[in-house]
């Protein structure tokens, strides 16, 4: 136990305060500096994730496309002795030419959206989406003429 001589009391509590105090304000700053960090590495996992999930929605109007091309081409081959001709050809064009906008929709989605911050995932290529997206478009359009030549 501490003696403390008379009118010292307050003195003495006065500086147990402010040692208590300055303790504590140390641990504040370095519990800042550790939420800051954890709220850096925090944003950058979910511009990771924004980039996964662009990818995933890439993926998603491609396979759209696909299906509908697909479709496309099945309906004018399906249809042609079942409905009359012109609604068939309206079909199978129609499911078409939303093949290619879906591959056309793909490219502009996962090319124009700019994520900030910037994410430690590296994106695909615009050049390689571009190229694949664009084949698929001129097979669309060689579906279509396709089947209104034959």
């Amino acid at each position: 136990m501490e003696i403390i001589p008379p009118g010292h009391d307050d003195l003495h509590r006065t500086a147990k305060a402010q040692a208590k105090l300055a303790a504590s304000a140390e641990q504040l700053t370095d519990s800042a500096a550790v939420q800051e960090s954890s709220a850096d590495r925090r944003t950058v996992l979910a511009a990771d994730r924004t980039v996964l999930a662009a990818e995933r929605t890439y993926a998603a109007w491609v396979r759209t496309g696909l299906a509908a091309l697909a479709a496309g081409v099945g309906a004018r081959t399906l249809l042609e002795n079942v409905v009359a001709a012109p609604l068939t050809m309206a079909t199978g064009s129609l499911l078409i030419l939303f093949s290619g906008f879906c591959f056309i929709a793909a490219v502009w989605r996962e090319v124009a959206p700019a994520i900030r911050p910037l994410p430690e995932t590296r994106r695909l290529p615009a050049w390689l989406l571009i190229g694949i997206n664009g084949f698929l478009v001129v097979v669309s359009l060689a579906a279509l003429v396709g089947i209104w030549l034959s």
